[in-house]
């Protein structure tokens, strides 16, 4: 296997965007409010991590990385947090260390940042420098926070990927491109496959409240629940599990 070669991405006014999809990776203004709130408010934490031992975080899209350290940086300002936080996220297509580095920079000097928050992305983001340039398709592990942040990147296609990953989540961050212009991401063979990666009381977040994916989510036995967004966002869904799947559901 070789280290793939980075996904490009467009630059318009420090508001990176995919040429693949022609979708915004995230938004200009309010990013980091709104990754906390769709995706770890979405999923109750900090507080359900708090005094347990591991916690394990599954994501569909990792794109620059912003959940990723949004949720490590709010791990390491929790006094409460949990020992050890799995982060596992499957991405097709990784981007360049470089542009994480400049998205992570970008966020550090917008106006509405939250300033100590924001300005600690760079820092955690420069912890990657080494491990990025080698990852390749497949699983990547990554130890991060002396052996306390385990951040594992899975190379390859979702649904490959999904099978490969023997693990069950906590907590499901959806955050693929929007289902209009990447439906495999939100398609029902891949929400099946996370369900088979969740356990009763996982709880799953994400930015989009299409139709067609809240009644997957539905017909999976899931509860879901349509919340107030963050601007530009107006809405978010959030979703419990109260049955787990088996493999053979």
């Amino acid at each position: 296997m070789h280290t793939p070669p980075p996904e490009p991405v467009d630059w318009q006014d420090d508001t990176p965007r995919s040429r693949r999809f022609d979708d915004i990776y995230r938004a200009r203004s309010n990013a980091l409010a709104q990754s906390r709130s769709v995706f770890l408010a979405g999923c109750g934490l900090p507080e359900r991590w708090r005094d347990r031992d591991q916690f394990t975080v599954l994501e569909t899209g990792f794109g620059l990385g912003l959940n990723f350290l949004t949720t490590w940086a709010t791990w390491l300002a929790d006094p409460q947090a949990c020992h050890t936080l799995n982060f596992v996220s499957v991405e097709a297509y990784p981007v360049s260390f470089e542009d994480i580095l400049r998205s992570t920079r970008a966020l550090a000097t917008a106006a509405d940042a939250a300033s100590d928050l924001a300005a600690q992305m760079p820092l955690l983001a420069q912890q990657l420098a080494l491990f990025w340039p080698g990852i390749q398709p497949g699983l990547n592990q990554c130890s991060l926070a002396q052996g306390r942040v385990q951040l594992t990147l899975c190379v390859g296609d979702v649904l490959a990927m999904l099978q490969q990953w023997p693990g069950q989540a906590d907590a499901v961050y959806l955050d693929g491109f929007s289902p209009a212009v990447n439906p495999d991401m939100w398609s029902s063979a891949t929400l099946g496959a996370v369900a088979q990666h969740c356990h009763s009381g996982t709880r799953l977040a994400t930015y989009t409240v299409a139709a067609q994916v809240r009644r997957r989510f539905t017909e999976l036995g899931f509860s879901v629940e349509k919340c107030p967004g963050v601007p530009p966002k107006r809405d978010r869904l959030q979703v419990h599990v109260a049955h787990a799947h088996s493999k053979t559901d």
